[in-house]
Parts: C-alpha cells; structure tokens; sequence
C-alpha cells in the first residue's frame, strides 16, 4: 500500500534539549496512525516538521510522495493541520473563518460557501454560524478548527491533541467525526494523550517518550499478549505498610500494583480468586469497597512499555501545560 507520510531518521533540537531523537516511521494511505505519549515527549514538535512549522535539523521527510525536507511546504495542498491550540479570528463568525480558510486554498466564492455550509451542518454548528468564533465554547471552537482542517479536502490530515479540554458531549462527536473521515479514506496522523481514544480509533500507534520512538505496532498486536490476562481491581481504605510483600508472599502466582495508594491491581495468567484474596485483605486490616473484573487495555501496554502512568499524563494535560 502507497505511503502517505515517510520519515526517516529526523531530529529536533531547542538549544540544551533534544526534543525529537532521530525517529523514523512510515503511514500507510488511509490510515487512522495514532502518536501517543505524554507532555513534553515530542509529538508536537514532529507533527510541526512533518506540516512545514519547523525545519529539522537532520532527516528526511516526504509527504504523499513529495519530499518535504528541504521544501517543508511543497504538499501543504495535500495537507489539513489541526494545531492543538485554535488559529482560527475571534472576531469572525464560524461562517466567516471557514470561507477565509477556503479562499486560502484558491477556492471561488460559491464553491467555498457552499462548503462552509456543508461543514457547519455537518459538525452541528450551522444554527451557530453568524456567531463569533471568540464567542463559542470550548467544544464548538474544536469542531469549527477542525472544520477549517478539512476545507479543502486533504488527503492527509494532522489532528493534535483533537479532544483535550471539551466536555464529554462534544468529544465523543468529535470522535465519530474523526472516525468518519478515516472510513472515507482520509489519512489521519493523530496525537493525543488520551490511551482509550488511541485504542478506539487508531490502526496503529507510535509510542513516544523524550523524544524517541519506543514501540510501533497495530492496536491487535499491541494487545494480543494481554488476551490471556486475568485482572482484578480492588477499591482498598487504610492498607498498611509492607502490604504488597506480604501479598506477594501468600499468593506467588499473581502480580500486585498499586497507584493512588488505595487501589489495587491484581493480573495472573489464571483465573483469580477474589474471595481469598479479599478474606486476606480484611484479616490484614484492610476495608474492601469494590473488587471488580477489568478486561486489560491498550492503557496497560503503555504502561509496561514506557513506565509511565496513564493517569500521570491525563493530569499533566488536565493542567494546561503546553509539550514540545
């Protein structure tokens, strides 16, 4: 199958910090590729060299089949960039920033409303169309950014970080919006923090930690070692110190992990007994509130490939700090 997005060995440096560590991958035309990993890792820095917003310091990059590295903007026709910060007017209407976008393209007049028109309807914004853009919520503001994204019908489309701060309502609109447009055969290079949207969406994923590429696979594979799992999760008040060795101890054939202090996780390739392991719990002080069957989740691979808590990066990104 064509590939849409080719990059071989490209590095970024700011000053003292090496934000892209000489990664190389390939997207296949069509493809859902998803970029995960968390502030600061690099995904915005390279979703900003592959669009032409920055030059990198070595490597090659070719966009549908142009070669982009020493011309960063020469298949910026082929292209529709969603940045994870809106760059459309507050002071246009929704209607407005889509017909100016258009005319950026070379789009005639008729043409180009007659798409804004359909690109409102479609993201459910037409009965807010003559509204100023500065005056929309958080939510409408995504879906109008990436309406202004796909103007002009670009074969390949980069989604940073699509859904981060809207409420829940509008990401999952957002979401079956995305979806649609990869079924059309839209080529999509998506970036998010979020490991469920990432399994829910995506083909394949590129994990990315300090600026280096630490696994690449189909969402299938990623998962296929985790198939056979048993996992348990337990709600736990007041768990002692040295717990987790003593649980060890007792039950040799099962993993124990906790986060947050109060919860516990427990994985084993058997089936686990739930009930002696909260008999245990309760004889050792502890008071179980829930202990429920998990199914394990791309969230977990992250977790064993790169050693960093899910959790951890949906805080970071919840506390508006912005990543290289």
């Amino acid at each position: 199958m064509p590939r849409s997005i080719f990059v071989e060995n490209i590095a970024k440096r700011f000053k003292d910090v090496e934000a892209v560590s000489g990664i190389s991958f390939s997207v296949r035309q069509g493809e859902l590729f998803g970029f995960l990993g968390p502030n600061g890792a690099g995904k915005t820095t390279t979703i900003n060299m592959l669009t032409g917003l920055a030059r990198p310091d070595s490597g090659t990059i070719q966009i549908g089949g142009i070669d982009c590295t020493a011309k960063p903007r020469a298949a910026q026709h082929l292209v529709g960039v969603v940045p994870d910060e809106s760059n459309l007017y507050p002071e246009l209407t929704g209607f407005d920033n889509l017909c100016f976008c258009a005319a950026l393209y070379g789009m005639g007049k008729v043409e180009r409303q007659a798409r804004a028109r359909e690109l409102l309807n479609m993201f459910d914004l037409a009965g807010a169309a003559n509204r100023r853009f500065g005056a929309y919520s958080k939510g409408m503001k995504r879906k109008l950014t990436i309406a202004a994204g796909i103007i002009h019908k670009p074969e390949i489309l980069f989604l940073d970080e699509p859904t981060t701060g809207i409420d829940v309502a509008s990401a999952r609109h957002l979401r079956q919006l995305i979806a649609d447009l990869h079924r059309v055969g839209t080529t999509i290079f998506l970036t998010t923090h979020y490991i469920e949207e990432a399994e829910r969406l995506c083909d394949r994923i590129a994990f990315i930690v300090s600026g280096r590429i630490v696994r690449i696979d189909s969402v299938e594979d990623l998962l296929q070692p985790l198939q056979t799992k048993h996992v348990v999760q337990f709600l736990c008040t007041n768990p002692p110190k040295g717990l987790r060795g003593r649980l060890s101890e007792s039950f040799p054939s099962l993993e124990f992990t906790f986060s947050e202090h109060t919860l516990m996780r427990v994985e084993a390739d058997e089936p686990i007994r739930v009930g002696s392991l909260t008999r245990f719990l309760e004889d050792h002080g502890v008071e179980v509130s829930e202990a429920r069957r998990i199914r394990p989740s791309l969230e977990d691979i992250f977790v064993r490939i790169t050693g960093i808590e899910a959790a951890a990066m949906r805080k970071e990104k919840e506390k508006g700090g912005g990543g290289q």
